[in-house]
């Protein structure tokens, strides 16, 4: 079976307390673009093997989130077979896009569906949430407000059919450690779930992420090109997730992007309208 994980952004990103397991609690839009990784699950072989192709991924393949994933289906499904797992990796990782969150969330979709293992999207969710924060939403991926560490989600009838969101990632990695560190958390005068509601002209003034303003300082290229984007036309351009990837949001395709960012990943997807 072939399966196609998808890319996300975040549409406003507040970070609106510390909890006592030392988790933070976010308020974030969750909206899926068409950036895919590709992964091809066939029946074989010993266990969970896993190769992988495309861009390279730091870390032991027994620790990828797709091996995870299926151990993690194995011991709810013991009679689950051996995989054989083919990744080809698109998604830039360190980028704020769930790639790995993705990967890991259609593996579980992917297994359930191939070897008729009759779970639940309740049951697959709660699955992927063991496996990482936004790993749940990659399960069905559409538009969702998310709360908690970005496990709790509401549907939203949120639709950016005709524009065309560009994706701009620097050669630049930022840890979760390094993005928490410069951290304040409150709540938005706000909430970012309410201003996506708006008109997108809007969106500019009023719809933030708060992780900019923490990273921006020992990263100026953040802010610069976010400006860029807006140089270019962006209606509304802002860091996805805890970066380096930042997003454009254009009513038309922006020309020559590569070549205005020629050091860094980029990609334009048309949302389907």
């Amino acid at each position: 079976m072939k399966v196609y994980p998808i890319a996300k952004i975040n549409l406003g990103l507040n970070v609106v307390n510390k909890r006592p397991d030392g988790y933070h609690d976010l308020e974030t839009v969750f909206y899926p673009i068409g950036i895919t990784d590709e992964l091809m699950i066939e029946e074989g072989g010993n266990d969970c093997s896993l190769s992988i192709d495309g861009l390279p991924i730091e870390g032991s393949v027994e620790n990828n989130l797709v091996v995870r994933a299926y151990r993690a289906v194995k011991e709810r499904c013991p009679h689950l077979p051996p995989v054989n797992i083919t990744l080809k990796k698109r998604i830039p990782m360190q980028a704020g896009m769930g790639g790995g969150s993705a990967d890991c969330a259609y593996t579980i979709t992917a297994l359930n569906t191939m070897f008729q293992l009759g779970l639940d999207e309740q049951e697959m969710r709660s699955m992927a949430k063991s496996l990482g924060a936004d790993c749940p939403f990659f399960i069905n991926p559409t538009p969702a407000y998310a709360t908690g560490i970005g496990e709790k989600l509401s549907p939203i009838p949120l639709q950016l059919d005709n524009y065309h969101i560009a994706i701009v990632k620097p050669p630049l990695a930022i840890s979760t450690k390094e993005a928490f560190a410069g951290i304040t958390p409150k709540h938005p005068a706000k909430c970012c779930r309410e201003i996506v509601a708006q008109p997108i002209e809007t969106w500019k003034d009023e719809l933030k992420n708060d992780f900019e303003e923490s990273i921006a300082p020992q990263h100026p290229e953040i802010a610069d090109i976010k400006q860029r984007l807006y140089d270019k036309g962006a209606v509304y351009a802002a860091m996805s997730g805890s970066g380096s990837a930042l997003f454009g949001i254009f009513k038309e395709s922006p020309a020559n992007l590569q070549e205005s960012f020629n050091d860094c990943f980029t990609a334009i997807v048309k949302q389907n309208g």
